[in-house]
């Protein structure tokens, strides 16, 4: 996101989508990004295979995007990046199921085998940017051809191009290898449908809204709340109690009240920046789409060094209008995700390190709202 990210609750910085040219999308840019293959930070200790595979189906997950978030004051974490993974099966996403989600962090000093000391030239570099990107020559880690994740299981007919699995290897072969197999050019697939369109994630920070305004929106609230406003029952309005007991009257009521309430702020909040995929405030609150399915302390687990675990960021539903997975039938969804990420931002000698995700859905009601807006 930028070099300082040690923002204050109350700070955020909201994520978008802009097109750039390939190379600032690369590993030594640090870039934020989604879709495409990961910029990989580290070039050791990648997430292994079974922890790239979706939870639910097993199948291996794609590369949804990622936030370059150093966090200032130590050197462990002068380079910080966080690595979101999505499974790309729609029936994986049942409803509130965050199975189908991974997330890594991975950091790393100042001084590193991977990156020069002083930051990255704003001209492009000399070299190629259509350089071979199946391999890290530093460590000689090799790619997924498909995905861009570890991959050693190469074609057993060239031997040049490498797979993480038969999954992938099946749909490179009908997509451009069978054509392309033991001949000189070997083009890398950049364009695989597996993966999610490229772009980059540029960042701003989110405006702070009028005081004044807050506080008229509040007392509007509390009126329609206490009955101070218009009624919206005539006197020959029949009653539900009739046929429901005042205890389920007022259980509905509450539950309608509370989730309305919250869904609409969310509208309210997004409103002057609509576009906005991510929301970044590290140490700060989520914005939830819904008063249900909201988690406790005690449902956000520590981080294997013993350390709480602190909001980070979280990825807004506008983000699946780019993600090109729109369908008749099922598709992947989610109202909003948060990413949960060690406090302490512990060091793991260059390995990834999972981090905890949440995944909140909207409800029925409120599908059926945003479909009609």
């Amino acid at each position: 996101m930028s070099r300082d990210t040690n923002t204050s609750s109350a700070e955020v910085v909201l994520g978008f989508l802009e097109e750039a040219e390939p190379w600032r999308l690369r590993s030594p840019q640090f870039p934020s990004k989604v879709g495409g293959k990961p910029a990989w930070l580290s070039q050791r200790g990648l997430p292994s295979l079974p922890e790239l595979e979706c939870e639910t189906c097993r199948l291996p997950m794609v590369f949804l995007l990622q936030v370059y978030a150093p966090v200032s004051g130590q050197d462990r974490t002068f380079h910080r990046t966080l690595f979101l993974f999505c499974c790309k099966t729609p029936e994986c996403y049942t409803h509130n199921d965050s199975r189908c989600m991974k997330v890594f962090r991975s950091q790393l000093p100042r001084k590193n085998e991977f990156y020069p000391y002083d930051p990255p030239p704003e001209d492009e570099p000399p070299s190629d940017p259509e350089h071979d990107q199946s391999m890290l020559p530093a460590s000689g880690v090799k790619l997924c051809w498909v995905c861009g994740c570890p991959g050693n299981k190469a074609c057993s007919r060239c031997h040049t191009v490498t797979y993480c699995g038969k999954h992938h290897q099946t749909l490179h072969w009908k997509h451009t290898h069978k054509k392309e197999c033991c001949s000189q050019e070997v083009s890398i697939d950049t364009t695989s449908p597996f993966l999610f369109p490229e772009s980059e994630l540029v960042t701003e920070p989110e405006e702070e809204e009028e005081e004044e305004e807050g506080k008229e929106e509040d007392t509007k609230e509390a009126e329609r709340e206490d009955g101070g406003g218009v009624s919206q029952r005539g006197p020959d309005c029949p009653s539900l109690a009739d046929t429901l007991s005042e205890t389920d009257l007022e259980e509905m009521a509450m539950c309608e009240t509370e989730d309305t309430k919250v869904f609409q702020k969310f509208k309210k909040k997004i409103a002057p920046e609509p576009h906005q995929v991510v929301r970044y405030s590290r140490g700060g609150s989520p914005l939830w789409v819904s008063s249900q399915h909201i988690p406790s302390d005690q449902d956000i687990p520590p981080c294997t060094c013993g350390a709480k675990r602190v909001f980070e960021f979280q990825v807004m539903p506008q983000l699946l209008n780019s993600l090109c997975v729109d369908s008749k039938g099922a598709s992947i969804d989610w109202g909003t995700v948060a990413v949960y990420t060690c406090s302490a931002s512990c060091n793991h000698d260059n390995q990834y390190c999972p981090e905890f995700i949440w995944k909140q859905d909207f409800t029925s009601d409120q599908q059926t709202q945003i479909k009609h807006s």
